[in-house]
This record gives structure tokens, sequence and C-alpha cells, in this order.
């Protein structure tokens, strides 16, 4: 079921104030990876995630509609959602940043349809591409987990602009 209800009613609205107040929620760090046909990897860091289900095994996590690599995004069947540990606030500089090879430098393996695995991660899901939904200037992307690995670790957090490690697991 997809309900959908009229848009709020239309108002003055500062985005840069609702920046700052999303701003004030502390948010998980992850890189989202993928491998087109060629061979290329791809990534980018990501703070849109999020459980959706255990039966099945749902996550999701958002992308901009503007975004280089949409088409990509909504059109391979899977990727890996990593989730970076408490020293890897580099990578996620990295994979945010406009470099042309983003896995310059970077350790990996790859997962069992291929996709790159973040050395070192906290946790990782390697996700099929199951659903995406358009809302506002992103694209809601929900995947069905086909397998994760826990490495359990003190976390990365993105809060009031930067970002902050997390105690011990």
């Amino acid at each position: 079921m997809h309900t959908r209800f009229p848009r709020a009613e239309s108002r003055e609205f500062d985005a840069s104030h609702f920046r700052k107040a999303l701003s004030q929620f502390a948010t998980g760090v992850t890189v989202i990876t993928t491998r087109l046909a060629d061979g290329t990897l791809l990534g980018l860091t990501a703070s849109s995630f999020n459980s959706v289900s255990l039966d099945p095994p749902l996550v999701l996590w958002s992308l901009g509609t503007k975004a280089n690599s949409m088409p990509v995004f909504t059109g391979n069947s899977h990727y890996v959602i990593n989730i970076l540990g408490a020293e890897q606030a580099h990578l996620a500089q990295q994979f945010a940043s406009k470099m042309e090879d983003r896995f310059e430098g970077v350790g990996y393996s790859l997962s069992r349809t291929g996709q790159p695995v973040l050395d070192g991660v906290s946790a990782w899901f390697e996700c099929h591409n199951r659903s995406q939904y358009p809302e506002g200037d992103h694209i809601i992307f929900v995947g069905e987990v086909e397998h994760c690995e826990v490495n359990p670790q003190a976390g990365l957090v993105f809060h009031n602009g930067g970002f902050v490690k997390t105690g011990t697991p």
C-alpha cells in the first residue's frame, strides 16, 4: 500500500534553517559502493541509511536526483552499504570528494556478486537493488540484504556539520 496525501500547505520555508535543524540529528556514515559491467568501481558517501524490515531484510538510503552517479545506482542490480568505523573519516571525505577515482589508495575486496567491500568497515550489507522511490529532490533506494558482515568497533557519526567518534562497541 502506498498512500499519498496532498502536499503540505505552501508557506515560506527557510531551507538553511531546515538544514541546521537536521544537523542536530546524529547519523551514521556510510559509503555506498558498486561496480559497473566494465569493472569500473563507483562509491559515494551517504548518511541517509536506515533499516526498514527484518523479514525480508530491507535497508534504505537516498541519493540526490542531480547526482552524476544516479544512472549507475538506478541501473545496477547490486550495491554494498559500508558502515564506516570511527577511524575512517578520511574515507567519508574521499568518497564525498570530486576525485575522478575515489577508490585511489583504498583497500577493498569483492563481495559474492562482485561489488566492492571497503577494508576495515564496522559492518557491510550486500544488497539487491529491490526498489526506488522518487521523493522531493532525492531517490530513495530500498535494498534487499543478501549478505552482511559485522566487525564491531567504535563508530563514525555525522553531527552538527562534522564527524564525531562514538565510544567503544
